[in-house]
């Protein structure tokens, strides 16, 4: 499976700020330095708006203070100095940044690391990104364009499984992933563009929750309207079965805590459709095998995991009560105790 493209060369409108959390410096890095426009792109005007500590970054690419005016702009976010990615402090591409966020605290790591570069970002047009996807050639300029037409957008993501576990998950991330981002109003943190503005409570009480919580994107959705461009990035999950569970579990989770509604509907579908399956098992398994591989055609997937849709709905059940039973779990090297919704702990793992 590849990534949808844009069908036709986006126009470039405003300087945009990326940011990208990352402990090690990878290929999404240079893929989307490569292609940040300098000043020229957009008639050399000075920039209209500025964030928050713009100044506050630990290296730039010339030296200077990494944003030129009107610029784009790439903001490397790391939790601390001793991080491999620092080590490219004084070494980096041009318009690009590297931003030490600090430890955690109250909140996860990635949501912190967003805090602190909505902080630095110098321009009011902001995207974000992850580095566990390609970015094609024109993934900025595509992203930047939609939001003249439709203001907020994301993309959406598909995830890949790397180990059997993960392959396992892929039809149930398909329905309750990437269908949910494209037609729920989700934003997916691995792609989305918008300005500060459209923040409805403000970016202060938006980054105030970032620093409390666990879920960058789940917060970002409370906080903001948003549409879906149907274009899929194929998304590596998984790698070991402790990864792909830990997943399974901090997933569930973000919706417990997010979308309780929703979760509580997951939950009753869930059940429902391991009870089809067992009492009428031809119906039961022609039914979901078809309802996972509509989703899988609707979005492109060219992968024959949609056929683990039945077996995977028969021990939905039983994961979903482990998952909401689980009081911790790990995800980038930190344990997480999330209590409630505003009510987290950083434990060793």
């Amino acid at each position: 499976m590849t990534d949808s493209e844009p069908t036709s060369a986006a126009t470039r409108s405003a300087p945009v700020s990326v940011l990208l959390p990352t402990v090690r410096w990878t290929d999404a890095c240079d893929e989307v330095a490569d292609q940040l426009r300098g000043p020229e792109a957009f008639g050399g005007a000075d920039n209209a708006g500025a964030g928050e500590g713009a100044g506050d970054d630990a290296g730039s690419g010339d030296d200077g203070d990494g944003a030129d005016p009107a610029a784009d702009e790439l903001l490397v976010i790391c939790d601390s100095p001793d991080d491999p990615v620092a080590e490219r402090r004084g070494d980096l591409p041009e318009r690009v940044r590297l931003r030490v966020a600090g430890e955690p605290e109250g909140c996860s790591g990635k949501a912190n690391a967003i805090a602190a570069g909505m902080e630095a970002a110098a321009n009011d047009r902001v995207a974000w990104t992850d580095d566990d996807f390609h970015h094609p050639p024109d993934w900025l300029a595509a992203l930047d364009a939609d939001y003249e037409p439709r203001g907020p957008t994301t993309e959406v993501p598909v995830f890949v499984g790397l180990d059997p576990l993960a392959r396992f998950f892929e039809p149930a991330y398909a329905i309750g992933g990437t269908l949910a981002v494209s037609v729920g109003g989700i934003a997916w943190g691995g792609a989305v563009i918008f300005e500060r503005d459209d923040l409805r409570d403000g970016e202060a009480a938006f980054r105030r929750d970032l620093r409390r919580t666990v879920s960058d994107d789940g917060t970002l959705t409370e906080h903001l309207d948003v549409t879906a461009a149907d274009r899929t990035r194929d998304v590596r999950a998984g790698g070991s079965f402790r990864g792909s569970l830990e997943r399974f579990v901090r997933f569930l989770t973000i919706t417990r805590y997010h979308a309780p509604l929703a979760t509580a509907f997951n939950v009753l579908l869930g059940v429902s459709m391991a009870a089809l399956c067992l009492l009428a098992p031809v119906a039961g398994v022609a039914l979901v095998t078809a309802l996972a591989g509509a989703v899988y055609a609707r979005f492109g997937i060219d992968r024959a995991t949609f056929l683990l849709a039945a077996p995977g709905a028969l021990l939905a059940p039983p994961l979903m009560a482990y998952a909401l039973a689980r009081r911790t779990f790990v995800w980038g090297g930190r344990r997480y105790r999330w209590r409630s919704l505003f009510d987290v702990s950083v434990e060793p793992v």
